[in-house]
C-alpha cells in the first residue's frame, strides 16, 4: 500500500514540513542565542570576580588630589599600589605608601547624593576598581620612619636624622627656592611598634606626621591602615614610569638598636 500523501493533500504537506523545518531553525537559532548570551554572562561574573580579587588583594588604583608630594606626583596622577608584595617584604624608609586616614588627617568631606541607581553603579564599579568610591579617605606620603626608629629634625645642615645618622633628601624633596631645611617644623619623635612616620615631598605644602600630632594617633600611622606601596605612575602617559622608593637616601640609616649614641 502506498503511504504517499494523496495528490490534493500533497501542497499541505510540504507546507507542513517547511513550517517544521522553520521552527526547529528558529528553536536552534534561539538555543544559540541563549547559549552566546551564557557564555558572555559567565564571562562578565569571572571579570568582575577576577578584577574584586585583584583590587583587594593584589593591585590598587588611586589618582592624587593634592601637591603634597610633588614633584614625585602632582594632581591628577593616576598611580597602581602595590598590596601584596609587602605582605612578605615589610617596608622600608622611603618607600612611597597609601594608607587610610588615621583620624583627623583630613577635612570632613560631605557624602555626594546620589540616586539609587546611580549609587548602585558607582558600588559596582567600586566593587571591580573602575570607581575609588573611598579615595577621599586616603592620603599618599612617604615613609621616613619605621617602627623604632628614632627621627630628628633639623642638624646644623637643615637634614633630618633617622638613629643618629643624617639623611640627604634635596635629591627628591621640593624647598622653597635656597631653602635647605628638611622641614621648617622642629621634631623629635621614636616610632611606636606598629606605627610609621610620614612626611609628603613637598615639605612645606604637605599636612603629614608632623601637624597631626595632636590627633588620638599623635602622627603616626598604624600598619594596619596601610593599602600598600605606590609602585607605578600609569597617567598621563608623558609621565608614566616607576616611584623611586629613593633607596640611595635612606642606605645609611641603622637599625634602631643599632643607632648611633
Amino acid at each position: 500500500m502506498s503511504t504517499d500523501p494523496p495528490e490534493s493533500a500533497a501542497p499541505l504537506y510540504r507546507r507542513s514540513r517547511r513550517e517544521a523545518e522553520r521552527a526547529d531553525a528558529d528553536t536552534r537559532r534561539a538555543r544559540g542565542w541563549l547559549s552566546f548570551l551564557r557564555d558572555v554572562l559567565v564571562i562578565v561574573v569571572i571579570a568582575v570576580l577576577v578584577s574584586f580579587l585583584v583590587k583587594s588583594f593584589v593591585v590598587r588604583s588611586f589618582f592624587i588630589p593634592s601637591a603634597s608630594m610633588e614633584d614625585t606626583l602632582i594632581v591628577d596622577d593616576r598611580i597602581l599600589v602595590d598590596e601584596l608584595t609587602p605582605k612578605w617584604t615589610g617596608y622600608e624608609n622611603g618607600d612611597v605608601v597609601v594608607f587610610r586616614d588615621p583620624g583627623g588627617w583630613l577635612p570632613p568631606s560631605p557624602e555626594p547624593q546620589l540616586s539609587p541607581f546611580a549609587a548602585g553603579v558607582d558600588w559596582l564599579m567600586g566593587l571591580v576598581g573602575l570607581s575609588m568610591t573611598d579615595q577621599d579617605d586616603h592620603l599618599v606620603k612617604r615613609i621616613i620612619g619605621l617602627p623604632g626608629d628614632h627621627i630628628v629634625c633639623c642638624n646644623a645642615l637643615g637634614q633630618i636624622s633617622i638613629n643618629g645618622v643624617p639623611v640627604d633628601e634635596l635629591g627628591f624633596i621640593k624647598l622653597p627656592a635656597g631653602s635647605t631645611e628638611a622641614s621648617k617644623l622642629a621634631f623629635d619623635v621614636t616610632v611606636p611598634e606598629g606605627r610609621l612616620w610620614v612626611m609628603g615631598d613637598n615639605r612645606n605644602n604637605s599636612q603629614d606626621s608632623r601637624y597631626n600630632t595632636e590627633q588620638p594617633g599623635e602622627g603616626f600611622v598604624p600598619l594596619e591602615n596601610v593599602v600598600g606601596k605606590v609602585f607605578l605612575r600609569t597617567w598621563p602617559f608623558d609621565r608614566f614610569g616607576v616611584i623611586d622608593g629613593q633607596r640611595d637616601a635612606f642606605a645609611g640609616v641603622p637599625e634602631p638598636d643599632e643607632a648611633v649614641g
